[in-house]
């Protein structure tokens, strides 16, 4: 994926690549923000701020595995898909 300006910095499949608990924690832990897609639903955490014990259950799965999609786009980390939040970011 690649569009505008936006450079991607990391790009994880999780389906491949399995990042549970501590480890899709320190994946996200020092980014500055970190854009969650759930359907519909898009939250926005600050790991700073926010902590691991909000933001982990957001990224992870029923099976405690980091959701698919998840790419770095600088020092922002989207997970999960929702079209509308891709289409912003890569427009």
């Amino acid at each position: 994926m690649a569009g505008g300006n936006h450079v991607i910095a990391a790009e994880i499949d999780a389906r491949k690549e399995v990042y549970t608990g501590d480890s899709a924690w320190q994946l996200v832990a020092a980014a500055e923000k970190v854009v969650v897609a759930s359907g519909k639903k898009v939250l926005e955490f600050a790991p700073a701020t926010d902590g691991r014990d909000t933001i982990l259950p957001e990224i992870t799965g029923r099976t405690g595995n980091l959701r698919a999609p998840a790419v770095q786009v600088g020092k922002v980390w989207y997970i999960g898909f929702n079209q509308e939040m891709y289409q912003q970011i890569f427009a």
